[in-house]
């Protein structure tokens, strides 16, 4: 491989990862054929820094074994034969980037952190009553269990309201039977017969979630 040719050496680096051609690595990358035509010719220096991250972490590679492998650049041990502002360039990046890493694994924590404390709020009567109230009913069975119904109920329906769902129908309506939000339990059914629903189903807008399973009335 020329001084000037490093496209054999990047075929090697793509095989490694699954890439078959120049274009799936541009698709991946984010980058234009263009730019991995400047790194195939041996033209790292004039390309900009980004796009050189974006290919580092589509080879699977550091920008240190990047710069390396297609300049002659030796960023570890050894002689350093590329300017000392590329050097620096790389090495501000390479500290920037560990830096936006760790924000953003802060952000994903915290992000984690609020959906759980929200879904805790909406939730908060089913988690602090529900426990007593199965545990009195395990000291009396006599206890009509209906009472303990609305402890699930009014939650679920407030979580559900937050999540924007919405039942596709109500357990033990009867109701025509149709199969884009209709699942029949047992037996054949042409559309628009009667069916009743067993188990509800929800969507979201207009995308369906999970289909109403029914059965023949």
């Amino acid at each position: 491989m020329s001084n000037t040719d490093f496209t054999q050496r990047l075929r090697e680096l793509m095989q490694q990862v699954g890439v078959a051609s120049f274009r799936e690595l541009s698709r991946k990358s984010g980058i234009s054929e263009r730019q991995i035509l400047q790194l195939r010719r041996g033209k790292i220096e004039k390309m900009r820094l980004d796009p050189l991250l974006q290919l580092s972490s589509v080879l699977n590679i550091s920008l240190s074994e990047l710069v390396d492998n297609f300049s002659g650049v030796k960023l570890e041990n050894g002689t350093k034969s590329a300017n000392p502002e590329l050097l620096q360039q790389i090495a501000d990046l390479q500290t920037e980037y560990q830096r936006s890493q760790q924000q953003l694994a802060q952000q994903q924590e915290l992000l984690q952190q609020e959906f759980q404390q929200s879904i805790l709020q909406i939730l908060e009567s089913l988690f602090l009553q529900f426990p007593t109230a199965a545990y009195k009913a395990q000291e009396n069975p006599q206890l009509p269990a209906v009472k303990i119904i609305p402890l699930v109920q009014k939650p679920l329906d407030q979580l559900l309201q937050a999540w924007g769902m919405e039942a596709i129908a109500v357990v033990g309506a009867e109701v025509p039977y149709n199969p884009q939000k209709h699942q029949l339990m047992d037996g054949t059914l042409a559309p628009g017969e009667i069916v009743k629903v067993r188990y509800t189903g929800y969507r979201k807008g207009n995308k369906l979630l999970y289909r109403a399973k029914v059965s023949p009335v």
